[in-house]
């Protein structure tokens, strides 16, 4: 069986609340709306303006590495967020392309099944969340392999079998610090927890794997900190809402004071259709989705002297949902 590239339709899910989607947003780089004739031409060479169909004024995106958004965006806000709620897979670590694709395949080796996902198949994937889901829709698209059972039971469990055997050897490379935290996440998390700003991961991966990845590379004594929402934790996986919908429920906090951190199109859905301001910090597969609807997109949430973001910014997102 080969790696050919398949075509599979996704649900889409409308947010319950359309705030966070009209409501005009403020300049990134600064607390006040900027035009280009308060700005040097060389700054447009570095940034993307982004319009915003349901308002008459623009979003800036800032993705330039030679952007500084936080020295600007720190200096007057005072509101926090409630929560600051990561996804992991692409947001803590860039796992996806030689963490959990090369698990699957050397599960698949193992087990002889004769499938390799390569790099642009394993990309068209990823449009759906969750590993078993995710293996599911390939094989009823492209054929069930011969040492699966027939019955809908049999070969439900047999994907979980996979998945378990995928979880154990994506763990060891967590483990053995393989794969790095991407730049900013743990002075972010310091931030919070430091501000008593409650901090949780919501992923649609296996919850064994987030865990491994929030305490061997974010540390015991963050992680012992953090809430992690994970895997079948809700019946339904994003773009669903109904994680970030657990996670406020959990933690006690309005949906509307939590600010998400998302890499993906489909995570970015599920915190707007959970009422939640959404950054989508860019990673290796995302870098070309549509994040119109984001509050704000960069390429990493990064480390000074190259920080794009931090945590005071991520409140004035929230100013800004009240301002008329």
């Amino acid at each position: 069986m080969g790696s050919s590239t398949i075509s599979l339709s996704l649900p889409t899910f409308s947010s319950s609340s359309t705030n966070s989607f009209t409501q005009t947003k403020p300049s990134i780089c600064s607390h006040h709306q900027l035009t280009r004739k308060s700005l040097p031409s060389s700054f447009f060479t570095s940034t993307t303006f982004l319009y915003n169909k349901t308002s008459a004024r623009t979003k800036q995106v800032c993705t330039s590495f030679k952007i500084k958004c936080s020295a600007a965006s720190s200096s007057s806000s005072s509101t926090l967020p409630a929560a600051l709620l990561f996804d992991c897979d692409g947001v803590l670590v860039d796992t996806e392309k030689d963490g959990h694709r090369i698990s699957f395949n050397d599960t698949f080796k193992e087990k002889e099944l004769g499938v390799t996902w390569d790099v642009d198949l394993y990309g068209e994937l990823l449009k759906i969340g969750g590993g078993k889901e995710r293996m599911t829709a390939y094989f009823n698209k492209t054929g069930w392999p011969d040492k699966a059972p027939k019955s809908e039971e049999a070969r439900k469990e047999f994907i979980a079998s996979l998945h378990k055997r995928k979880t154990e050897l994506f763990m060891a490379l967590i483990e053995n610090r393989l794969l790095p935290l991407r730049p900013g996440v743990a002075k972010l998390v310091d931030q919070a927890l430091e501000k008593g700003v409650k901090v949780a991961v919501c992923s649609t991966s296996n919850e064994k794997a987030v865990s491994a990845v929030v305490s061997c590379l974010l540390g015991p004594e963050r992680a012992e900190k953090i809430k992690i929402f994970a895997g079948d934790v809700v019946p339904r996986k994003k773009p669903d809402p109904a994680i970030y919908t657990l996670a406020a429920n959990t933690l006690g906090v309005d949906p509307s004071s939590c600010v998400v951190v998302e890499d993906s199109a489909i995570g970015l859905a599920a915190a707007k259709a959970a009422g939640m301001t959404c950054i989508v910090t860019k990673s290796s597969y995302t870098a070309d989705e549509d994040f119109l609807n984001a509050d704000a997109v960069f390429d990493c949430i990064g480390d000074p002297p190259e920080e794009r973001f931090d945590l005071a910014f991520c409140g004035s997102l929230l100013e800004k949902q009240y301002v008329g």
